[in-house]
């Protein structure tokens, strides 16, 4: 994985409670987010690379449901995670 673990606290930090809190919504959305970034810069190169393109999709399916649940329980965090990650819908 490319990124350490401060690089973790750090998204953790910022979008979650805290730099522990690793199960809210947006601490997740924002890790996936993170993460398909740097696969679709390899898949970029690697154009080939089907294992790396199947977990592109599963995170980003991942992400999806998140945000739509995000979506369906408070839209103002929503709202919020979708502006400070440029997500659109």
């Amino acid at each position: 994985m490319h990124l350490t673990s401060e690089q973790k606290r750090e998204i953790f930090r910022k979008f979650g409670k805290s730099e522990t809190d690793t199960g809210s919504p947006e601490a997740q959305i924002a890790l996936f987010s993170e993460r398909i970034g740097h696969l679709t810069e390899h898949l970029k190169l690697h154009k080939k690379d089907f294992s790396t393109q199947r977990a592109l999709l599963k995170l980003v399916g991942k992400r999806r449901r998140l945000l739509d649940y995000l979506y369906d329980t408070d839209i103002e965090r929503y709202r919020k995670v979708v502006k400070a990650l440029n997500l659109r819908k």
